[in-house]
């Protein structure tokens, strides 16, 4: 995801002089190529995301669309009260790009894994949350961000992320991408469980099992329509994210149901249980064991509905 954003960027940035990347001190393997074409859109801030994140913060109440990039939670919780004061409380055009969203650097440890990020970035007033599912839906959300007025979160994989779409879909921040249909469950996956979501539908279709799948790509605002839709239309809705079930996408889910008071028969939230990874391994080892790839999946989804 993170070179598909980067290429994306660039394409842009080269046709508009307000596109400006500012990173803290990382990424050079990717960024070099919009460093030195674009040197004067481009700022290295250093590792000091707080100052980075005040630099982005003026440049865009001066009318540049600015970009900030950096590892995992790093742009989040490091500069928080700088996203909340000058970013959030100004509504300004700033972009947070955070690369490697859930367990993606998880031979690093808890301190670079982004599992609380959703939460605590979607409560922030004014701001918008993206979290693509693949590289297409990735492209996409660069260019909606372009025109999109206020802040924005953007949350990315690492690298090596698979194509889920086979063509362009009708991307619209703040609107569900249904990527199949079904009548008997629905799994809505945010971020980079869209392709295990497939995988794992494709294997329940197997059972005799209808399942619908949306990649909800944007966390806040919610496609209240299509989660309604779901809870009326199949009897078990299932919330898929690399992140703490606490206040993410099950969380807004949750939130969308109760309120409207259409609930489904089952409902159940998968991701990780709020606790720090007492394991130390590569992203997919840290997914099967909290059961977050595709076998974990079929588990959970087929006793919760009663079928192992």
């Amino acid at each position: 995801m993170r070179t598909a954003f980067i290429q994306t960027l660039l394409s842009l940035a080269q046709n508009d002089p307000r596109i400006v990347l500012v990173t803290g001190d990382l990424g050079f393997g990717v960024v070099t190529p919009f460093m030195e074409q674009l040197p004067n859109q481009f700022v290295n801030a250093g590792v000091a995301e707080q100052n980075m994140t005040g630099l982005a913060a003026g440049m865009a109440l001066s009318g540049k669309i600015v970009f900030t990039y950096s590892i995992a939670n790093f742009p989040v919780l490091r500069p928080l009260e700088q996203i909340r004061n000058d970013v959030c409380y100004h509504n300004a055009n700033v972009r947070i790009v955070s690369v490697g969203g859930g367990m993606a650097y998880g031979s690093l440890g808890p301190s670079h894994h982004a599992t609380e990020d959703l939460a605590i970035i979607r409560a922030l007033p004014n701001m918008m949350v993206i979290a693509p599912g693949d590289p297409t839906e990735t492209r996409l959300a660069v260019r909606a961000l372009i025109d999109h007025q206020g802040p924005a979160y953007l949350r990315l994989g690492r690298a090596g992320e698979p194509d889920v779409h086979t063509a362009e879909p009708d991307f619209r921040l703040g609107r569900a991408i249904t990527v199949r249909s079904g009548s008997d469950i629905t799994l809505i996956s945010t971020g980079g469980m869209l392709h295990d979501a497939v995988l794992a539908a494709n294997a329940l279709e197997k059972e005799g099992i209808s399942v619908r799948v949306l990649s909800m790509h944007t966390v806040k605002p919610l496609d209240e329509e299509a989660v309604l839709a779901a809870a009326r239309e199949t009897q078990a809705i299932f919330t898929l994210e690399e992140h703490s079930i606490i206040g993410g996408l099950g969380g807004a889910v949750a939130e969308v149901l109760l309120e409207s008071g259409a609930r489904p028969r089952i409902f159940k939230r998968i991701g990780l249980n709020g606790g720090f990874s007492s394991i130390v391994g590569s992203q997919e080892y840290l997914k099967a064991q909290y059961g977050l790839d595709v076998n974990g999946l079929l588990n959970t989804v087929l006793r919760e509905l009663g079928k192992k």
